[in-house]
């Protein structure tokens, strides 16, 4: 059989558990042609087939037909990728295409969840449930994507948007959350965690506008904490990635996994 192309970095696609049978998987959705037209891979290469689940395989591709790939496993692992935390954004909804940029980037960073939040200051609008779906599946593609790019054994889940009172709900679950807000003056992200175990942290950013003095008390009612980010005022697509990069490196995990 096959073994891995030494010294080659592989191509990796996410597939479901249904995929799998015994040692073999099936790709049988867009990847199909992704892989025989654009990469023109080859019976008896290599690839890495992720479960979604935190599992990455390594297959050969045995055939390839216009619609089936079909692969044989030659060993599996724990996926690299992944942080040994859960980190969930409870993001204001911000204008334009803000939102696709903070989910693919933080999606690389490592983020477990994103949560879309209106707030007393968010400016845009969702008409309709209908509207709102369209926005999750895209928001959704644009996170598969990124989870494939950065070698990730997940997909991060993005929530259907709701407002602030439903997601300080929600967020009562996780060990610690945090909350940046411009006039906290002395409590820093990295005083917060310090010394804190934690398998889940989440993290509420504003929208352009922030939040305001009355969202602010509703947070600490809910046991979130006001931090600083410092004497630098930043945009709400920059804060989320500042506190994402304090929290994965506090907890350790801005190191190469090896299992």
């Amino acid at each position: 059989m096959p073994s891995p192309q030494k010294g080659k970095t592989m191509h990796r696609f996410f597939i479901k558990q249904d995929d799998i049978t015994n040692d073999k998987i099936m790709i049988e959705n867009e990847d199909v042609q992704h892989i025989s037209k654009v990469l023109r891979l080859k019976e008896g290469e290599n690839i890495i087939l992720c479960d979604q689940k935190g599992t990455d395989y390594n297959v050969v591709i045995e055939s390839i037909s216009k619609q089936i790939v079909k692969t044989t496993i030659i060993s599996k692992e724990p996926s690299k990728g992944e942080p040994t935390i859960d980190v969930v954004l409870y993001q204001g909804i911000p204008k334009s295409t803000k939102m696709d940029l903070i989910i693919q980037k933080c999606t690389e960073m490592g983020i477990t969840r994103v949560v879309p939040v209106f707030t007393n200051r968010t400016i845009v609008k969702l008409e309709s449930e209908k509207d709102e779906v369209k926005k999750v599946a895209r928001w959704t593609k644009i996170a598969e994507e990124a989870a494939k790019q950065s070698a990730r054994g997940i997909v991060p889940h993005i929530e259907m948007p709701m407002n602030l009172e439903k997601a300080l709900m929600d967020s009562r679950k996780l060990d610690i959350t945090l909350i940046p807000y411009e006039l906290e003056r002395d409590m820093s992200v990295k005083a917060a965690l310090q010394g804190k175990i934690a398998k889940s942290v989440g993290f509420f950013v504003g929208p352009e506008g922030g939040f305001d003095t009355s969202e602010i008390d509703r947070a600490k009612q809910n046991n979130v904490t006001p931090v600083t980010l410092g004497s630098r005022i930043m945009r709400t697509e920059t804060a989320g990635f500042a506190m994402l990069t304090c929290i994965m490196y506090e907890y350790d995990q801005m190191k190469t996994n090896v299992y």
